[in-house]
């Protein structure tokens, strides 16, 4: 099974890219990290205790990510989505059955120290590069339409997860043979997707 990571800062079209993916080639599936957030107790005392939690590894359920992952991996099926809920902070499961996978997205931006994790898996790894203001520019209108936030918490949390990206991308350089494509406003995507899918 081919495997694409998509890695890049809150609000750089991680999303739009894979949807594009997707839409272009088809017996593919995504899995977002940010629909793997930690629930329950522990994870709500934690989210007011820490600063930027949303934006550390602390807060991402690995466990679960994993799990899916690797069931997709091998047997090539999903039975199910899931979906965070960022004002409720719960995780929903929503049974859906997808066959013959034939490709793999993982983009989020824990997708990068998720990559680190895998060993003896080559992949494809595409890091975006876009501008900060347009980052926060989407960053604020959906927090604000999405995950109940006033424009002020939205561009303070934007401006924190910005910094703890790259200091993060920083320390977790890729340790696997590795396709990388840098993807930036000017970048042609079907001259990427061509080098993917040949």
């Amino acid at each position: 099974m081919k495997l694409i990571f998509i890695s890049g800062p809150s609000g750089s079209g991680k999303t739009t890219l894979s949807n594009q993916i997707i839409k272009k080639n088809k017996n593919g599936i995504v899995l977002s990290t940010d629909n793997y957030y930690k629930t329950g107790l522990i994870s709500k005392l934690l989210q007011k205790s820490v600063e930027g939690f949303f934006d550390k590894s602390i807060s991402f359920n690995n466990k679960l990510f994993s799990k899916d992952f690797d069931f997709i991996y091998k047997n090539g099926i999903s039975i199910c989505d899931r979906y965070y809920d960022f004002e409720k902070k719960t995780i929903q499961n929503v049974l859906n059955e997808t066959n013959n996978i034939s490709f793999l997205i993982v983009e989020g931006i824990f997708a990068n120290e998720f990559s680190n994790t895998l060993n003896n898996k080559d992949y494809i790894f595409l890091e975006i590069k876009t501008k900060k203001n347009e980052c926060m520019k989407r960053v604020v209108q959906r927090d604000i339409k999405e995950r109940g936030k006033d424009k002020k918490q939205a561009e303070n949390d934007f401006l924190k997860s910005w910094n703890i990206y790259y200091e993060k991308f920083k320390t977790n350089s890729m340790k696997n043979n590795t396709n990388k494509f840098i993807i930036e406003n000017n970048t042609d995507i079907d001259q990427i997707l061509k080098k993917l899918f040949n």
